[in-house]
């Protein structure tokens, strides 16, 4: 665990780009206000961080997952926020699944490509094979 409280906040770099992409352009945010926004959202975390392992805990488990987190969220009265992180979710599956299927792909593929230009290097050898046993058989037959 966390040492100082200090060491719970989120990095102050992602609350700026956050902060930066949720407000209209011209409008700046002071340094306090900034730390503010810092310490609820870490305080926010924590806490659905904590209800989500109430809910992993009922299920007699070690580990979080999406569902035990959108428990938590109707749970802290965030209905509203549970449809959008469903559909975030679905997102973020999708992606990982394309990734994994093109990794799958282009490991096949590497493969396949490793066993062509082994069967050409093993089809080289043998037409230098061949051309030697014919070299020696021109020369038997020259003597």
């Amino acid at each position: 665990m966390a040492e100082r409280p200090e060491d719970l906040n989120l990095p102050n770099a992602v609350i700026t780009r956050i902060i930066k992409e949720a407000l209209p352009d011209g409008v700046n945010i002071s340094k306090e206000a900034r730390s503010a926004i810092s310490r609820a959202a870490s305080v926010f975390v924590l806490y659905a961080t904590s209800c989500a392992n109430n809910f992993a805990m009922k299920g007699k488990r070690k580990t979080l997952n999406a569902g035990d987190v959108l428990s938590a969220m109707e749970e802290m009265e965030f209905q509203r926020f549970v449809a959008p992180l469903k559909e975030s979710l679905e997102v973020y599956r999708r992606e990982q699944k394309g990734k994994k299927e093109a990794r799958k792909d282009k490991d096949k593929k590497t493969d396949s490509e490793e066993q062509d230009k082994s069967r050409e290097e093993e089809n080289d050898d043998d037409d230098e094979r061949m051309e030697e046993e014919d070299q020696n058989e021109e020369e038997e037959v020259d003597n």
